[in-house]
């Protein structure tokens, strides 16, 4: 479709849905997904306020924890401005180039979580099977450049997605299945040639979330085998406890990844709530869960929360 001056139309303002088929009920979906908020925006700065504020914190494990919950608190932000506009106000129109940027961020800061997690299993990897070097590889200025590096990768990655879906125009209306701007929910809408958009999208999902839970799953296996060898049963479990807050974020993450890319490919015929539901999940979960995850599961975080509210 053109517009009026001869180029492919696009619309002004694209329209969220929020959860559909949902018509009562919203005052009780508007303050779950508020505590949700609440819960991640506060956890993840609790987590970061510790590792500043203890020096007993300032070691890799928890520089590499501060970067996930800054990057939970990328995502949680990213999602907020439109989920509270739908479902607290019922204002449910968003700009298209804001629709676009914020499509951007989102989808950013969750290839970087997965790049985060896979240099959160390296750390555990060094200090298991080589802890007498764990000081010396993971210095803070190797940290640092990990970091940059996954931002880095990240943007350069995703910055061509706004600009592949600002080409196309959108024959088929403006109303999205969110209530937030997704690259998949965009194509639905799109018309022409969304076959580059397509293959430039698996070919980012194959080299990030393929790739970096390959390589976790083989830094996982590698320090299984040293755990196995470890003669002490005390010690082998006491490796192992050092990895569980780790595991369960992974879990977090790619469950709701892989549980979402299941049911688009095997159960097409499912309905629209269900995979609303399912994408809610894979955005909302992460960041509300890995601080309490980190909260209950190392002990080192426990005790500068009780220092805390000691001192208070």
């Amino acid at each position: 479709m053109q517009g009026f001056n001869g180029t492919p139309f696009q619309p002004a303002t694209l329209q969220l849905t929020g959860i559909p088929g949902l018509h009562t009920g919203l005052a009780w979906v508007a303050l779950v997904f508020c505590i949700l908020y609440l819960i991640s925006i506060l956890g993840n700065l609790s987590i970061l306020a510790l590792v500043i504020r203890e020096p007993s914190l300032q070691q890799p494990m928890y520089y590499f924890l501060s970067m996930l919950s800054l990057n939970d608190l990328g995502v949680s932000l990213s999602t907020l401005p439109t989920v509270l506009a739908t479902f607290c106000f019922n204002y449910r129109h968003v700009e298209f180039n804001a629709c676009l940027v914020q499509m951007f961020f989102i989808h950013t800061f969750s290839f970087m979580e997965s790049g985060i997690l896979l240099a959160m299993s390296f750390d555990r990897f060094v200090a298991i099977c080589d802890p007498l070097s764990y000081a010396t590889v993971l210095t803070n200025s190797r940290i640092l450049t990990m970091g940059l590096g996954i931002l880095t990768k990240s943007f350069i990655t995703l910055f061509p997605f706004p600009f592949l879906v600002k080409r196309l125009p959108f024959c088929k209306g403006n109303v999205l299945h969110h209530s937030y701007c997704l690259h998949p929910d965009l194509m639905k809408v799109a018309c022409g040639d969304v076959q580059v958009n397509n293959i430039y999208g698996l070919f980012v999902v194959i080299f990030t979330y393929g790739v970096d839970s390959v390589f976790i799953l083989l830094s996982y296996a590698l320090i299984l085998r040293a755990v196995l060898a470890i003669a002490s049963e005390e010690q082998r479990l006491k490796a192992l406890n050092t990895c569980m807050s780790h595991i369960c974020a992974v879990l977090a993450f790619y469950v709701p990844i892989i549980a979402v890319s299941m049911i688009h490919r095997f159960w097409k015929s499912a309905p629209s709530v269900v995979h609303v539901m399912m994408s809610n999940v894979y955005l909302f979960v992460p960041p509300v869960l890995n601080p309490i995850i980190y909260s209950v599961k190392t002990r080192e975080i426990r005790k500068g929360i009780l220092k805390f509210f000691h001192k208070s």
